[in-house]
């Protein structure tokens, strides 16, 4: 069990992450703002408790990698990144402007600690399963730690992907499925249903654990433990809460692209600062 000065320290940082994306989202009048808050526990706990990383240098080759699957989600990580010192925060006002680098999706070649191009649905995975092979030749022993979304698996390459991890043993990769069962177009289960998830993962040749995405302990401990398995890739089920901290935002398919107004921002906004 972590410790709880950590989980209370990782707590306040999560609060100020969602501010900076409510804030990025309202600001750029575009950006998916549902998504990146639910999935706010998942990039904390890796980049402040469990990645191995530089922030002072970007291209360090023995740092784990993180590649966000579901690329819509980028106010999460550039939040984080920013924090963290990989560019400056000033940057964040410039989210998706022309000519930013912090465009709507990542973009590897002009943001610092972006591990991989996203934004294609199934991309990301596929892509974090070349790499992890990569590595492997390499006898490098860096982790890559990928987030999917649960309506971007239902495409087909994230399901290539799987078989590939599974015949060759990437146990370099450690990945999560962002299960909070909305997508744009409504329920995934309406849209194109996934349960029973953990098995179809367990099928592929996967290690499957579910667990809380929004509780940092869970998150941890798990990691860990799935940093200890051997000889195949770790998918961890976190279901999540879509526009977690933000009251009226919770569980509301609404809110998957839409950024908030004047006052739906300032209400956010004190939600966050004050708590709920």
């Amino acid at each position: 069990m972590t410790d709880t000065s950590t989980i209370d320290q990782l707590k306040t940082k999560a609060r100020e992450i969602r501010k900076e994306i409510v804030t990025m989202v309202h600001r750029a009048n575009s950006g998916h703002v549902g998504g990146s808050l639910g999935a706010t526990e998942l990039v904390v706990a890796l980049y402040y408790h469990l990645m191995q990383h530089q922030p002072q240098h970007p291209e360090w080759p023995d740092r784990d990698r993180f590649i966000l699957s579901k690329g819509h989600c980028t106010p999460v990580i550039y939040a984080v990144l920013a924090d963290c010192g990989y560019f400056p925060k000033e940057d964040l006002k410039t989210f998706r402007r022309p000519g930013s680098h912090l465009q709507g999706h990542p973009y590897q070649p002009k943001t610092p600690g972006i591990d991989a191009s996203t934004g294609t649905l199934g991309l990301g995975i596929s892509t974090g399963a070349g790499m992890a092979l990569g590595a492997k030749l390499k006898h490098q022993n860096h982790y890559y730690y990928i987030i999917c979304g649960d309506g971007e698996i239902q495409e087909g390459q994230a399901w290539e992907a799987a078989m590939f991890a599974n015949k060759y043993k990437l146990d370099n990769i450690i990945a999560f499925v962002d299960r909070n069962y909305l997508q744009t177009d409504g329920n995934s289960e309406d849209i194109m249903p996934l349960d029973p998830l953990r098995p179809k993962w367990e099928s592929f040749g996967w290690r499957v654990a579910e667990i809380d995405g929004n509780d940092f302990d869970q998150i941890i401990t798990t990691v860990e433990e799935a940093k200890m398995q051997k000889g195949r890739p770790t998918m961890i089920i976190a279901n999540t809460v879509k526009g977690k901290g933000v009251s009226f935002m919770e569980h509301e398919v609404s809110w998957h692209g839409t950024p908030p107004g004047k006052e739906d921002y300032e209400k956010a906004l004190k939600e966050l600062s004050y708590g709920i």
